[in-house]
């Protein structure tokens, strides 16, 4: 039997409603109660961190996460974390980056409705997040949801209520859940893990509407280190007569900060250099493009680089592929 240790973090997967809303309340060993199959093909143990609506999950959260995987690395065959679902996007991708080429599957789960309620697609969720994470071909960072595996790099919720809560952008599944099983779509390559320690949490996103004022840059060059900005379309700025984005880009640069661009479409990526709008921000410094990657990879991956690295590094490692997060 693989052993594996399950993660608890809260979510709407444990959680009850208090007369003030849902808020998670019940025990990693409540949840686990509710799968007693699982108690056939896998040895569970639980450790329960914290226990918070993902809402209230950051930085810090996906650093303990990581530590606990690291801390037990070398004890379990696999690692559980059940985690809310508004936020258990941004975590995924953080571990990936975190815990990186792990030949152990680290597998996060929740639900949309909670495990205590008759009615909730948390049992097989959870049934289904063990049994992946027990299967012989399971490694790297994935979300199991609603039958889907999905590489953590990957993920995004695109819906809030219905229990297909969760889609894979620009990328195949990497396998789906069949009576237990999982059945593989792609079979990601195994190696050494490498796991690291730091993030950088001084990264923004800047979401361009119609009409956005250029002196936002005032907040910008006091409180970040790293601007992502979600562009409109393949990308571009405005400029309204004055090119005044294009001017507080180039101080922006000039101020030793990383600047990413990447679009407020869901799915097929950025382009720059297809319109005028984009290719003139190529000419104000060196800008990096997110591509085909997802919002919450981008947030994730340049938090992990600007922790430990420096200059043309950062471009560098920004383009390089982790667990297929942009090509």
């Amino acid at each position: 039997m693989k052993h594996i240790l399950m993660i608890a973090t809260g979510g709407t997967i444990a959680s009850k409603n208090n007369g003030a809303g849902l808020t998670p309340a019940l025990t990693s060993e409540e949840l686990l109660s509710c799968v007693p199959e699982i108690a056939g093909f896998c040895d569970v143990t639980t450790v329960q961190p914290f226990n918070l609506d993902s809402t209230n999950i950051g930085p810090a959260h996906w650093l303990e996460i990581a530590r606990l995987i690291e801390e037990h690395y070398g004890s379990y065959d696999g690692f559980v974390v059940t985690h809310g679902t508004d936020t258990m996007a941004y975590t995924a991708a953080a571990l990936s980056y975190l815990v990186q080429n792990s030949p152990k599957p680290v597998v996060l789960t929740g639900s949309q409705k909670s495990a205590y309620l008759r009615d909730t697609d948390a049992r097989r969720n959870l049934a289904d997040a063990f049994a992946f994470c027990a299967d012989d071909g399971a490694s790297g960072v994935h979300i199991v949801f609603d039958g889907n595996v999905i590489l953590g790099t990957r993920a995004r919720k695109t819906r809030t209520h219905s229990y297909n809560a969760f889609s894979s952008v620009d990328y195949p599944d990497t396998a789906v859940m069949r009576e237990g099983k999982p059945f593989y779509y792609l079979k990601h390559e195994k190696g050494e893990p490498r796991f690291f320690r730091n993030l950088n949490g001084s990264v923004f996103v800047l979401k361009m509407i119609p009409g956005l004022k250029a002196d936002i840059f005032d907040y910008l060059e006091t409180n970040c280190e790293g601007l992502i900005i979600e562009s409109f379309g393949a990308g571009g700025l405005p400029d309204y007569g004055n090119g005044e984005f294009y001017t507080r880009l180039k101080r922006f640069l000039s101020l030793g900060k990383t600047v990413v661009f990447t679009t407020q479409v869901e799915r097929e990526g950025s382009s720059l250099a297809t319109y005028e709008v984009g290719r003139k921000i190529l000419e104000c410094g060196r800008v990096l493009e997110a591509r085909c990657m997802t919002l919450e990879a981008a947030v994730a991956k340049l938090m992990w680089i600007l922790s430990f690295a420096e200059g043309e590094e950062i471009e560098r490692l920004f383009y390089a592929p982790v667990s297929a997060d942009i090509y």
